[in-house]
């Protein structure tokens, strides 16, 4: 698993992925918590506010993922001196 990570480009692909769903929890998790005006229940209305949270919260580690490997891949490739 940890060599998944060590591949820029897969950390990158999956930064666009995590930034992705990170977006649309935020905006699903705002519109059914404040602009939704039909009736939820209570445990909806929970996890909505929850999604508003969560969201920006995938948003914020998406980006860091996607800086840290853009940093690595303008790099190059990290070569062992011996």
């Amino acid at each position: 698993m940890f060599n998944f990570f060590n591949n820029p480009q897969n950390v990158l692909h999956l930064s666009n992925h995590v930034l992705s769903a990170g977006l649309a929890m935020l905006l699903a998790g705002i519109y059914g918590a404040y602009l939704y005006d039909g009736h939820l229940s209570i445990v909806m209305l929970v996890a909505m506010h929850a999604m508003t949270i969560l969201g920006p919260t995938l948003l914020k580690i998406g980006y860091v993922m996607r800086l840290l490997s853009q940093y690595r891949l303008s790099r190059g490739p990290i070569r062992v001196v011996a």
